[in-house]
């Protein structure tokens, strides 16, 4: 006989129903794979939208969120592709009072895309002050290379600009030290 109790209790909620994780690619909709929990640095196409890697549409889609540095702009490339990701902005106007959150999300065990307008995150954005241990390096469009992924993967920020060495200031300086350039 079945207990009244039971039968008096209200059926469960329905709950809301989870957003298709996938991407568009030439006119197909690809089901995005998995992505383990962490912060996935991904890098967005400088100039011209095809510019971006297989890769990193994944990992907009199978994101549970994307960081985005103006979402105005990141849309354009999310809506592009078909990825229906939710974004919350990440920029230097609010990452003091965004940090602590987007590391409660990380802490629950999120898939968190860090991107910013064009090229790679990390290397000149707020997101450098992010804890590195939970970065997880996505490829992409843009990248700017080996040689500044020391610098983000240890939470530290790139040099703005580069410039070749140069020889001491000193007379003779030009002609003694050209070599070693």
């Amino acid at each position: 006989m079945p207990d009244a109790r039971a039968a008096a209790a209200p059926p469960p909620m329905p709950s809301a129903p989870e957003r298709a994780k996938e991407f568009m690619l030439f006119g197909r909709r690809v089901p995005a794979e998995s992505l383990v929990a962490g912060l996935h640095v991904v890098s967005t196409p400088i100039g011209n939208l095809k510019d971006i890697s297989i890769r990193a549409l994944n990992a907009l889609a199978a994101a549970d969120v994307v960081l985005a540095e103006d979402t105005r702009v990141s849309g354009k490339l999310l809506s592009h592709y078909g990825v229906a990701t939710p974004m919350i902005s990440y920029h230097d106007h609010n990452a003091a009072r965004m940090r602590p959150q987007v590391m409660e999300r990380l802490a629950r065990g999120e898939a968190i895309a860090l991107i910013s307008d064009a090229g790679t995150p990390l290397v000149s954005d707020p997101g450098y002050r992010l804890d590195s241990r939970r970065v997880r390096p996505a490829c992409g469009a843009g990248d700017r290379g080996p040689a500044d992924r020391p610098l983000f993967l240890r939470g530290l920020p790139a040099p703005q600009k580069r410039r070749p060495p140069r020889a001491p200031e000193s007379a003779g300086g030009d002609s003694r030290h050209a070599g070693s350039l």
